[in-house]
């Protein structure tokens, strides 16, 4: 939680990002991640300054419960002096038991963001999907909360300027922008007008950027004069030294020539599993993970 403190911006995480996206379209099935369709609603994690604090907390986080899916699962939620924003225990449950930063204690509005966050935890745990390492396992947090419907909460709650800053969690504001505009584009809804922080619309729409970006690369027809002409040099010098691999700072990869026609690789713009057509013009190539239908010109 950054708290006062300096706020990281840009998109330093994207590729774990990407990745966590993949996985959970892996774990999940392309049916169940499209039974989130719906955000958390505000008024049901709205926190006014005379609710009462721990009653208000257990209202949110069953709240958050019941989005996630989780019948069984019960919060109890505490409030101590810690570093971090919340922490939550992870046992065989169903009862787990999570605390909070003191500061939300007169913070109430965010309360909701930093439960969503160790909700997504326990619903992780219960499908067993977690990546090594501390950073990366909190990362594909963040992204499942906010890929699933509860993340912009998160974003909503980064707020700075000249005096001050708060920033909850791992991924920056910008990358939140980028899953928050990923969810946008395959259920169409628009998280913006629930933002209240204004540095969240301007997250958003650098992360939308990003995240459109994607859809205008090579081989995808909707790639740009200058990636189409990157990519023709690219297969040119495949097809005649008879090699492929990947390339740095390009998404695709030309599959090398040996007993099979020369073929090329890239990420899916929506779950980024990597798709293989062959290289022979039009292409029109369906995304067996997440069922994306995908225009190319091989």
């Amino acid at each position: 939680m950054a708290n006062g403190g300096p706020v990281e911006h840009g998109f330093p995480h994207l590729d774990t990002v990407r990745a966590s996206i993949t996985a959970l379209y892996r774990r999940l099935s392309y049916e169940t991640v499209r039974t989130f369709a719906a955000s958390v609603a505000p008024a049901d994690v709205a926190f006014g300054d005379l609710d009462d604090l721990h009653l208000g907390a257990q209202r949110v986080a069953r709240e958050l419960v019941r989005h996630f899916r989780l019948p069984d699962a019960r919060l109890v939620v505490g409030f101590r002096e810690m570093s971090h924003a919340a922490n939550v225990e992870l046992t065989a449950g169903p009862e787990y038991f999570v605390e909070l930063n003191d500061r939300f204690r007169t913070h109430r509005r965010d309360i909701g963001a930093a439960l969503a966050h160790e909700v997504a935890h326990v619903y992780l745990h219960r499908l067993d999907l977690s990546f090594p390492g501390t950073r990366d396992n909190e990362i594909l947090t963040d992204t499942v909360t906010t890929y699933l419907g509860a993340g912009w909460l998160l974003l909503d709650a980064y707020r700075e300027d000249s005096a001050s800053s708060q920033k909850l969690g791992y991924l920056t504001p910008e990358e939140f922008g980028y899953v928050l505009a990923k969810r946008s584009l395959l259920f169409g809804e628009d998280p913006s007008v629930w933002f209240t922080s204004p540095q969240a619309y301007t997250a958003y729409g650098k992360g939308m950027d990003r995240a459109r970006e994607d859809a205008r690369q090579p081989p995808l027809t909707a790639a740009g004069w200058a990636g189409r002409r990157r990519y023709a040099h690219d297969r040119r010098r495949a097809r005649e030294q008879r090699e492929g691999g990947e390339r740095p700072g390009v998404p695709y990869a030309f599959t090398p020539q040996d007993r099979e026609p020369l073929g090329v690789s890239f990420p899916c713009p929506t779950c980024q599993q990597r798709i293989r057509v062959p290289v022979r013009g039009r292409v029109r190539a369906r995304c067996g993970l997440c069922r994306t239908v995908l225009e190319c010109d091989t």
